[in-house]
């Protein structure tokens, strides 16, 4: 799956799943129109949130983000 391909003006929505054993894309979800991702990272103090821009800075080799869903599991990241 190419995540530039999944990317709406310069935004992503993304649905995050913490405490993972590897940070990795698990799929496309359609029905809720956002990319699933396994972060292997705790929910607490914001670790998971830097987790995941940490690796969509490295898969997508942009900078990004967190505008949305700083402490649910729906988030929306916007690259620049």
């Amino acid at each position: 799956m190419d995540l530039y391909d999944l990317v709406k003006n310069n935004r992503l929505a993304i649905i995050a799943k913490p405490n993972a054993s590897k940070t990795a894309v698990l799929g496309y979800d359609k029905a809720r129109a956002a990319v699933r991702i396994a972060i292997a990272a705790p929910p607490d103090d914001g670790k998971a949130n830097a987790e995941l821009l940490k690796f969509l800075k490295k898969e997508l080799g942009k900078e990004c983000e967190l505008i949305s869903g700083k402490t649910g599991r729906k988030k929306i990241v916007r690259f620049s």
